[in-house]
């Protein structure tokens, strides 16, 4: 009996917890791996709980106390044997569960042919991802951009570094996830193999701004992808732009960078609270400042808001052009 009670604990939790896509999409070639590995610690876990719990309540059912009975119960020895199976069994099952794992990640880290792998920089800072193509990749000088791209069945070799405090580089929907590590440099590969647009996220508690310093992958088809790395290469504002169309792509370029997440703007329709209102610090305030505001956001720090909360990397990731119409559409945002 407590054998079948056990078995049907075991499955009942096992029943509910197996259909859950706790890594979200699969959108990778490890993931099926890593949800397989996953699942049967679950089941293992299932297993191990139900047999602690039905235990736990017979020995409450069966020993406990009758009515009348004032004595501490009989005196109760020690079992050797008992006590060499129940540290034995669990140290086997911890091993076998940890050879198992080595198993997966020496499969998942196998490298490709060098020629077919794509080589990528992620760069973690408070609170933002920017990531790097090299020469080799671009097919001209190196791009450095706040959004990800990557074709679709073709591995991908990501070196992570960060300019400050500990960030965890993680994509949910490929199951990887890594430390960005100060002095260090860290590596993981993935596959991607679902076209798609999918979150990425610091997993590591990294200061005030922690839940907004958030981006996106596109996995696109490789012809896509070339194009995409063409058009990085031509200005994102043509040079001679009227007004109108300065802002109209300064409006752009402050959506595509996620600076809703941040600040409440109203032209924009954000209200992120993690920043100060665009509309009330930036109402009468000269282009010049606005802009260094942009790309030294530590120089004037707002009333009541901390030093380190915006990233200062948009004077690298963002071209002179760029800057020019962002701070053109910010000033005519907030007349």
């Amino acid at each position: 009996k407590l054998a079948a009670a056990i078995i049907a604990l075991t499955a009942a939790i096992s029943a509910v917890m197996l259909p859950i896509r706790w890594t979200g999409e699969a959108a990778s070639a490890e993931a099926d791996k890593i949800d397989t590995l996953l699942d049967v610690t679950i089941v293992i876990s299932a297993f191990v709980f139900s047999l602690v719990v039905v235990l736990l309540i017979y020995a409450l059912w069966k020993f406990r106390v009758k009515p009348g009975d004032e004595s501490d119960g009989p005196p109760i020895h020690g079992n050797t044997r008992l006590e060499v199976i129940w540290t034995v069994l669990p140290a086997l099952l911890i091993l076998g569960l940890c050879t198992y794992s080595y198993i997966v990640l020496e499969d998942i880290e196998k490298a490709p042919a060098a020629a077919q792998e794509l080589r990528i920089g992620v760069h973690g800072e408070q609170f933002a991802w920017t990531f790097t193509y090299p020469e080799e990749v671009t097919g001209g000088e190196e791009l450095t951009t706040t959004e990800l791209v990557l074709p679709v069945d073709r591995s991908v070799r990501f070196s992570i570094t960060t300019a400050d405090v500990i960030h965890d580089f993680w994509v949910p929907d490929f199951a990887m996830k890594l430390d960005a590590v100060p002095g260090l440099t860290t590596h993981y590969r993935v596959t991607p193999t679902r076209l798609g647009t999918y979150p990425v996220v610091c997993a590591e508690l990294c200061g005030l701004g922690h839940s907004v310093m958030r981006s996106r992958v596109r996995v696109v088809e490789q012809a896509e992808f070339e194009r995409w790395l063409a058009e990085q290469s031509t200005p994102a504002v043509e040079e001679g732009a009227g007004p109108d169309e300065q802002v109209a792509a300064g409006k752009q370029i402050f959506a595509s960078e996620g600076c809703g997440g941040c600040h409440t703007l109203a032209d924009a329709g954000s209200g992120g609270q993690i920043g100060p209102n665009l509309d009330d610090v930036l109402k009468g305030v000269d282009e010049a400042k606005i802009r260094e505001d942009i790309v030294d956001p530590d120089a004037q720090i707002a009333a009541g808001y901390g030093a380190g909360i915006m990233p200062s990397t948009y004077g690298q990731t963002l071209s002179d052009s760029e800057l020019d119409a962002l701070v053109a559409y910010l000033k005519e945002a907030t007349k």
